[in-house]
This record gives structure tokens, C-alpha cells and sequence, in this order.
């Protein structure tokens, strides 16, 4: 495989997109707790956002399109990127604190540092170590608000074992972008977007409705009601289906294909930053001193990175 380019201004702005449009999905998947079960939403999410892309690749389901033959690889994105990621996330949120899930959610260049050496044999280079480092020390700053003895407050609650295991697996699932199962990919598929995400989102839908299955059979018979329909609801449904899904997943994909997964996972951390001034601008609070201070860290963390 050819080595990664550099980052040029089109590609950051690609790799942008989605620690943007995922810092609203945090914040939109807070809301709707309590209005709608956090696997169901998902599922929701997923179903929509298939259905605006059939216009766009319905003929990947056709019997002759290649998807059949190759399903086992599809299915395995679909569970990882589709079925897996946003539920975790979003069961994460109704027990943890945004700072706690936002903080572990910043561990996903590590794990993709680790899982490229363990699973591919991709070394660990001393500047993705110290980017990471930087990274880190960025978005601690901001989520401590300026202040490091908040850090030291932080209680690990169940939620903070799904977003690290969600972590886990969007690592995995953005190295098999670039470094697929036996065979690749079909050329007819790969190349065309639409029909790549639809190609995954076919077999998520799968994975997401067992889960879903799942969820509604463990809720109490009290919290199996209706889901709480109304214009917030369909309003964060629209939104979590077009902006983090397809816009989000689409660059997310570009972005990973022109610098590698470590340089692009290196974003995911802009994603707090973006978090904490929707925070600030939703509460009429300003940015301060120390939200310029860990920006510098985390975009010098990516620079580093990304240096050959």
C-alpha cells in the first residue's frame, strides 16, 4: 500500500466535517434520552439514512452487483461502523457524563496506534506517539475547563465502559477501511461512495435490529411504551441521519483513504473541542482563553502526527 499523503487543506477540510457533525450527534443523543431508547434511535438513524441513499445505489442490492459474493466483509463494517459505534454511544450517554464520554471517546487514536501494531504490524512512530500525547493533553485542558484538579474528580460509571468499548470498534472499523479482509473490497463498490455506505448499512440495518430486539426485551414493561414522537424527535432524526451519517461518514471515508487511519483518527479529537463550544454557545458563554489554549494542543497534535 502506497504511504499516506500529506494533509492538504481539502483533506483537513474533509476530516473536519466529522468531528463537527459528531459533536451535534453527542449532543443531539443527550436530548433524546428518555424520549426514545438509545438502540432504537440508532436503528431509526440507520433506516433513514438507507433510505436516502437508495436514489443514489439502489443497484448494489442487485443479485449481480458483487455485494453477495463478498457479504462476509460488508457485514462485518456493517456491524463495526452501522450497527456497533453510534448504539454504544448513545447507551453511554445515559449514564455518563458528557466529560467522561467525550474523554474516553479521545482515547480512539491510541487505540488505533494499538491495533495497527497488534492486528496489521504497523509500527508506532515516535511522532504519532507524541501527537497523541499532545492531542490528549488538548482536549483535557478544554474539558477541565483550564482547571486539572477537575480531572481528578472523574468516577468511571457503566457508560464509560460502552464508549470505550464504542472506541475500540470505531478504531477497528476505520483500519478495515484501508486494510480489508482477504480479497478487498469489489472495485464497482468501493469506488462509488453511496453504494459502499448503502453495501454496509444493508447489513447494519441487520445487526441494529436484533440489538434492537434485545434492548426492548430487557426495558422494564413500564419503559416499553411508545416511542415519544413529535417534532424533536423527527428533528433529531433527520439531523443524525444526514449530517453525522451520510456527510460525516462520507468524508470520514475520503479522509481515511488519503492520509491513513492514524493521521485522520488524530480528528476525532476536534470532536469535544466542537462539543464544548456548542456547550458554550447553547449556555451564552463565550469561549475563554483556555478553549484557544487546547485547540493549539490538538491541532498540534495532528500536525505533529502527520509529518513524515
Amino acid at each position: 500500500m502506497s504511504a499516506p499523503a500529506r494533509l492538504t487543506p481539502s483533506t483537513i477540510a474533509l476530516l473536519l466535517i466529522p468531528p463537527l457533525m459528531w459533536a451535534g450527534n453527542a449532543v443531539v443523543g443527550r436530548l433524546m434520552q428518555g424520549s426514545i431508547p438509545p438502540v432504537t434511535f440508532n436503528l431509526l438513524r440507520w433506516v433513514i439514512a438507507g433510505a436516502l441513499l437508495l436514489p443514489l445505489a439502489a443497484w448494489v442490492l442487485r443479485p449481480g452487483s458483487g455485494l453477495w459474493p463478498h457479504w462476509r466483509r460488508f457485514a462485518l463494517l456493517g456491524l463495526l461502523g452501522v450497527g456497533l459505534y453510534n448504539a454504544l454511544q448513545y447507551m453511554a450517554l445515559k449514564t455518563s457524563t458528557p466529560i467522561n464520554v467525550t474523554l474516553v471517546a479521545s482515547s480512539i487514536p491510541i487505540w488505533m496506534l494499538l491495533l495497527g501494531r497488534v492486528l496489521y504490524g504497523v509500527p508506532v512512530a515516535r511522532r504519532s506517539a507524541i501527537g497523541a500525547v499532545l492531542s490528549l493533553a488538548g482536549v483535557a485542558l478544554v474539558l477541565s475547563r483550564g482547571d486539572w484538579a477537575q480531572l481528578q474528580q472523574l468516577r468511571l460509571v457503566s457508560g464509560d465502559g460502552w464508549m470505550l468499548l464504542a472506541a475500540l470498534t470505531w478504531a477497528w472499523y476505520s483500519w478495515l477501511l484501508v486494510r480489508p479482509p482477504a480479497g478487498g473490497y469489489p472495485a464497482t463498490i468501493k469506488g462509488d461512495w453511496a453504494a459502499f455506505l448503502l453495501a454496509q448499512i444493508t447489513f447494519g440495518l441487520g445487526w441494529s435490529g436484533l440489538m434492537t430486539a434485545g434492548e426492548w426485551l430487557a426495558l422494564p414493561a413500564s419503559a416499553t411504551g411508545p416511542v415519544q414522537w413529535g417534532w424533536p424527535l423527527a428533528l433529531a432524526l433527520a439531523y443524525v441521519a444526514i449530517g453525522p451519517s451520510l456527510l460525516a461518514y462520507r468524508s470520514w471515508g475520503v479522509g481515511v483513504a488519503r492520509v491513513g487511519p492514524t493521521v485522520a483518527g488524530f480528528f476525532n479529537n476536534l470532536t469535544p473541542l466542537f462539543a464544548a463550544l456548542m456547550s458554550a454557545t447553547l449556555l451564552g458563554e463565550m469561549p475563554r482563553l483556555y478553549h484557544a489554549a487546547g485547540f493549539v494542543l490538538i491541532v498540534g497534535g495532528i500536525l505533529v502526527s502527520s509529518r513524515r
